[in-house]
């Protein structure tokens, strides 16, 4: 049963495809941040691309992201203790889309990445990375949610804001974000 209200509509529960659609586009339209998560796993280095990760506390430093069920790297991560959390900027969106590709080799050959002194891998071209500990995991229907606590910061620099150089996941596109004055022209100052 749906009712429309004024210049939108609600969608019932009792009606779930109506209301998956919904959700899928409201999504769709919703641009998320990338990250790209790296650990050590028992049949080497893995990574793969988030857009879900989000701060829950800045005391300990603590974020949570979500894993597909659907995805092959998602068990290896769940079973590292440690893991990097790569910030990706509007740069690094070539890696975070080797990255979310299925079967795609994401430390061979012209990849930069090295080990930290603990193991984990990490991407030396990303500027913003912490290394974290996953600390709780919860299933919820098809993923897990995954909470980790921050360790340790890294990066020789930790680059200004600057929304030019800013990446974003929306309608199953990559973005790199403008600020207004420059929306016009498309051009990075």
């Amino acid at each position: 049963m749906l009712t429309t209200i004024d210049s939108g509509t609600i969608v019932s529960n009792r009606d779930k495809q109506d209301l998956a659609a919904a959700f899928r586009q409201a999504f769709r339209s919703h641009p998320a941040g990338i990250a790209i998560v790296s650990a050590n796993s028992d049949n080497g280095p893995v990574a793969l691309t988030v857009s879900s990760l989000i701060s829950l506390s800045a005391t300990p430093p603590t974020v949570a992201f979500s894993l597909s069920s659907t995805s092959s790297a998602s068990p290896r991560i769940m079973r590292a203790d440690t893991i990097v959390i790569h910030f990706v900027r509007h740069k690094d969106i070539p890696l975070a889309q080797l990255c979310a590709t299925s079967g795609s080799e994401r430390f061979g050959e012209g990849i930069a990445w090295a080990r930290l002194e603990t193991g984990e891998p990490r991407y030396t071209d990303i500027d913003t990375w912490f290394r974290a500990r996953i600390s709780r995991t919860f299933c919820v229907e098809d993923a897990t949610l995954v909470v980790a606590e921050m360790l340790e910061a890294g990066g020789s620099t930790f680059p200004a804001i600057n929304p030019g150089l800013s990446a974003v996941y929306m309608d199953r596109q990559w973005h790199g974000l403008l600020p207004p004055a420059e929306q016009a022209t498309g051009e990075v100052k």
